[in-house]
C-alpha cells in the first residue's frame, strides 16, 4: 500500500515555526512584504477551521537591527537586551498584519522549565487551548530576555515541536532558509538530494544531518532532525521547505520542495501512551455516577471523587479506581492531593468557596486522562 503524504489543507491544528533569516533582514529589519504575505496563508487556513500557532524566531535579530549592533555572536547579557527590544516589535508586526482580517494575536514566551515542570506544563497547555478555543493566533518565542544557556531550548526549531506536541498538533511547519533535508549538505555537496518523505528516522538519516546554513539561525539539520523526533513521537506530522517565497503554506500545499516527516500514531494516542506509561503519585476513588460519566468520555468533576490518597501536586499522575477499588485508568490532575481532598464529592462551583480561590471546573479533564475501557464497561 503507498503511503500517504501529509496535506496541509487537511490539518486540524497547525504549528509553523518562522526562522529569523525569514523574517528579519540583516540591514533592513523587519521584511514587513514578506510578513504580510505570510498572514494571507493563517487567514486562508483560519478559513478552513484550522487553529494555528505560530513559533517566531526573530527577536533578537530585530533588536540588535534596531540598537545597530554588528553581525556576530552576541554576549548572553547582549542577546537578552535584543531580545528585550526585538520581543515588543515582533508582537507588534504580528499584531499589525493579522488584526486588519479580524485576528487577535497573543504572546506567549516559555522557557524550557516550563515544559520540563509538569505544572507549568499543564498551565501553559491550558492557556494554549483557551486561546484557540477563542480564535486566537497564539505568536510564541522562547523567553530570551531571561532564558540562561542551561534552560533555554537553544533553536526554535525544538520548541516548535515541544508546542505541536503540547498542544496536539496534527502538523508542524518548519519554515526555513533550506527546502528540506538532504543526504548531505547541498551547498558544500553537488550529488546531494533531498528526500521527499521520511517515513523513520535511523539512524542512516541521523548521520546525513550538517550544520546551520545561514548567519542568523542557529538551527542546522541536527536541531530539526531532533525537532522532527519529538515531533512524530507525539503523533505529529513535520515539514521542512524554503520559506522565502511569498504565501509559503500556499506553496506548500500546491507542491512546493519539501521533505516530511510521517508521525508515529495520531496526537491524542501518543499523549494516551505517555500519560498510561506515568507511576501514579496517589489514587481518586470514584462513585458509580463518575464512573459512568468517564465511560461517555467526560472529564472527572470533583463531586463523582469518594477517596483521595497519597500525595501528588498539580499535573502529577493519579489512578483512577472505581467504587470496588479496580483500577480505571490513570490521569493528570488539577489539583494537590490536599485541595483534591477538601473539594473531594462537592459541585465544581462551591470550589472557591472551599479553598479561597476559583480553580478549574475538572479535577482531571479528559484530554489528561486514559481509561481502560473494558474495565470501565
Amino acid at each position: 500500500m503507498a503511503t500517504l503524504t501529509p496535506d496541509i489543507r487537511a490539518a486540524r491544528r497547525l504549528v509553523i515555526k518562522i526562522g529569523s533569516a525569514l523574517l528579519v533582514d540583516r540591514d533592513k529589519g523587519l521584511r514587513r512584504d514578506w510578513l504580510s504575505a505570510l498572514a494571507l496563508d493563517v487567514v486562508e487556513a483560519k478559513l478552513r477551521g484550522a487553529d494555528l500557532i505560530l513559533v517566531s524566531s526573530g527577536s533578537i535579530a530585530l533588536g540588535r537591527a534596531v540598537l545597530g549592533w554588528p553581525a556576530g555572536a552576541l554576549a548572553l547579557e547582549q542577546a537578552q537586551a535584543a531580545a528585550a527590544v526585538g520581543q515588543i516589535r515582533l508582537a507588534r508586526a504580528y499584531e499589525e498584519v493579522l488584526a486588519p482580517h479580524g485576528i487577535t494575536t497573543a504572546q506567549v514566551l516559555v522557557t524550557l522549565e516550563d515544559t520540563a515542570d509538569r505544572r507549568r506544563y499543564l498551565n501553559s497547555r491550558a492557556t494554549m487551548e483557551t486561546l484557540l478555543a477563542a480564535g486566537v493566533v497564539p505568536i510564541v518565542n522562547e523567553n530570551d530576555t531571561v532564558a540562561t544557556d542551561e534552560i533555554r531550548f537553544g533553536d526554535n526549531d525544538r520548541l516548535a515541536a515541544q508546542i505541536a506536541v503540547t498542544v496536539g498538533a496534527d502538523q508542524l511547519i518548519l519554515l526555513s532558509d533550506v527546502d528540506g533535508f538532504y543526504t548531505a549538505n547541498p551547498r558544500e555537496d553537488a550529488s546531494a538530494t533531498r528526500f521527499d518523505l521520511i517515513e523513520r528516522i535511523t539512524p542512516a538519516i541521523e548521520a546525513m544531518a550538517g550544520d546551520p546554513v545561514s548567519g542568523m539561525s542557529k538551527g542546522g539539520m541536527k536541531t530539526k532532525l531532533l525537532a522532527a523526533r519529538t515531533a512524530v513521537q507525539g503523533g505529529c506530522a513535520m515539514a521542512i521547505m524554503e520559506g522565502s517565497v511569498r504565501r509559503p503554506l500556499k506553496a506548500l500545499a500546491e507542491g512546493a520542495a519539501r521533505t516530511w516527516f510521517l508521525p508515529d500514531g495520531d496526537p491524542q494516542a501518543a499523549r494516551k501512551r505517555w500519560i498510561a506509561a506515568m507511576k501514579p503519585k496517589g489514587t481518586v476513588t470514584l462513585d458509580a455516577g463518575a464512573v459512568a460519566a468517564l465511560t461517555l468520555g467526560k472529564s472527572l468533576l470533583p463531586a463523582g471523587v469518594r477517596l483521595v490518597d497519597g500525595r501528588f501536586g498539580r499535573g502529577e499522575p493519579v489512578a483512577i479506581l472505581d467504587p470496588s477499588g479496580a483500577g480505571l485508568g490513570k490521569g493528570l490532575v488539577r489539583y494537590t492531593s490536599d485541595e483534591a481532598r477538601q473539594i473531594a464529592g462537592h459541585r465544581s462551583g462551591e470550589i472557591e468557596a472551599i479553598l479561597g480561590y476559583g480553580g478549574r471546573a475538572a479535577l482531571i479533564h479528559r484530554d489528561d486522562m486514559v481509561l481502560d475501557l473494558v474495565r470501565a464497561g
